[in-house]
């Protein structure tokens, strides 16, 4: 049977969905608690891969060898690079790269060791469906009033840098991004999961899809606006995208 994981690093990033699950499961493993059980008429395994790049990788890895899930999809927050790219808005990954990966001069900057690339991208057709999934959920006129951060959200699509960082400094997050930029990385938004859980998903040839919602501009306020956001607005936001994107799947 064909299943899907919903992952995300917090707790309340899945705010809700363990308790909209039918006939739930809870199964102890490395460490996590895995919930499986049908939601919105599919079958789903739910999980937090908690923090940082390891600990997504070994949730990510445990997905795939324990439970068998035949797609990944990450829903969380992140902090937003790109000019345009706005607290409330959202970015849907399109490719994925470490920031602190640097492997230079044996390696070029950025680039993973034996792939040949620095940047790993997300399953085309699985994005697709997050994206409109995302679209139709900003626009609903419940996440537009939630607060006044939501009335004018936007649907981003692009690439994503992970690193075990919580880039909260705006003189950091400025050399980040002219960093990524003079080595032709043109980023949207910065996180800490999502490129480690990319390469696990390429080496088992599952496909991966991810959406974050900018909580932030990883500068000197995301350690004031961060909690209280995740909150407030991005656990409305996963619950109201996972709802569309499942149902989507019963679609295609």
């Amino acid at each position: 049977m064909t299943s899907t994981a919903i992952l995300s690093a917090l707790p309340e990033e899945q705010h809700g969905l363990i308790e909209l699950l039918l006939h739930p499961r809870k199964t102890a493993h490395a460490g996590r608690d895995f919930w499986q059980g049908d939601l919105h008429g599919q079958p789903v395994v739910l999980a937090l891969s908690r923090i940082g790049k390891v600990a997504a990788a070994t949730t990510a890895t445990a997905l795939i060898e324990r439970f068998a899930v035949n797609r990944v999809v990450f829903t969380g927050v992140a902090g937003g690079l790109g000019a345009n790219v706005q607290v409330g808005d959202v970015v849907v990954a399109t490719e994925f790269l470490q920031h602190d990966l640097d492997v230079s001069p044996l390696f070029p900057r950025y680039e993973v060791p034996f792939y040949g690339k620095a940047r790993f991208v997300s399953d085309s057709a699985l994005t697709e469906l997050l994206y409109r999934a995302t679209c139709e959920a900003l626009a609903s006129s419940k996440l537009r009033t939630l607060s006044k951060v939501t009335s004018g959200a936007r649907v981003h699509r692009g690439l994503l840098a992970s690193g075990d960082r919580f880039v909260s400094d705006a003189k950091e997050s400025s050399a980040l991004q002219a960093s990524l930029a003079g080595a032709g990385h043109e980023v949207l938004a910065v996180e800490m999961e999502g490129a480690a859980v990319a390469q696990v998903c390429l080496d088992y040839g599952v496909p991966f899809a991810a959406m974050r919602t900018i909580s932030d501009r990883a500068d000197d306020s995301a350690h004031v606006d961060f909690s209280g956001f995740v909150d407030q607005v991005a656990s409305h936001y996963a619950q109201a995208i996972v709802e569309r994107f499942l149902l989507s799947l019963s679609i295609e």
